[in-house]
């Protein structure tokens, strides 16, 4: 039996990168796939590319309107959800001298005001022991020159987990937060980098890693999949590092 089989998952920001590849790998083990995107163009094209079971629906986490009518189609095209992928996040590399209110608000409305309302609208579709999972990243708890604003809202996700596992404890849902580390995806290019310096930091950064290299996003997906999945079934409130070492060492 596949691990997810009829299981019904939401993940934010799924048209590529992280949440694409999650999406791929939830349809693979059974599940029932609704993706989020702001952009309706990156989003058939993600749709089509992922084939059957999956839905799409515009819609960016940090409007309130946007994800009322998200929870809406999810109600009337399936009733439930059984797993809720929070994915949907950004930052851009400022250093503090230069960071503006347009930026914080910008970062913060994304990272931690739209990951903490669209897992509260989720909640009346979510029966007891289901599982939320909330992308953090290993910058919760690293350091990383001119990235202290996105660094900040991943150590409110991670917060977000634990005290979340106690409000929840009674409906036996289980909230985990999942911190990727160094792992290359189109997100990259959204922090004003070019080509030649992305390759140039990802170099750098893989000589930091243990593994020696960085990750991918499948690697990622797989890890999704375990805490969305009853094999994680007593796995609860924990920050689960997808990093190669990078920050346990």
């Amino acid at each position: 039996m596949k691990k997810l089989e009829g299981k019904v998952a939401l993940i934010t920001g799924g048209t590529s990168g992280i949440g694409l590849a999650t999406a791929k790998a939830f349809i693979a083990e059974g599940a029932y796939v609704f993706i989020t995107g702001r952009r309706q163009r990156e989003l058939d094209a993600a749709v089509d590319a992922l084939g059957e079971n999956v839905v799409g629906v515009q819609s960016d986490v940090s409007n309130m309107a946007d994800l009322d009518r998200l929870f809406t189609t999810i109600k009337q095209k399936q009733g439930r959800l059984d797993v809720v992928f929070a994915n949907a996040g950004g930052g851009e590399i400022v250093p503090l001298g230069s960071i503006t209110e347009e930026h914080f608000d910008k970062t913060f409305n994304t990272n931690v005001k739209g990951l903490l309302f669209t897992v509260q609208k989720a909640l009346p579709l979510m029966p007891e022991g289901t599982s939320i999972i909330l992308n953090a990243s290993t910058a919760s708890v690293k350091g990383t020159p001119a990235f202290s604003v996105y660094s900040a809202t991943k150590a409110a996700v991670r917060s977000f987990a634990r005290n979340w596992t106690l409000d929840l404890k009674d409906r036996k849902i289980r909230v985990n937060a999942l911190s990727p580390g160094v792992v290359l995806t189109p997100g990259y290019e959204l922090l004003g980098l070019n080509e030649q310096q992305i390759k140039e930091f990802v170099d750098s950064q893989a000589v930091s890693i243990p593994i020696g290299r960085v990750g991918t996003p499948d690697e990622i997906a797989k890890a999704v999949v375990f805490l969305a999945s009853d094999d994680s079934s007593f796995v609860n409130g924990i920050e689960l590092f997808v990093d190669g070492g990078m920050a346990q060492i």
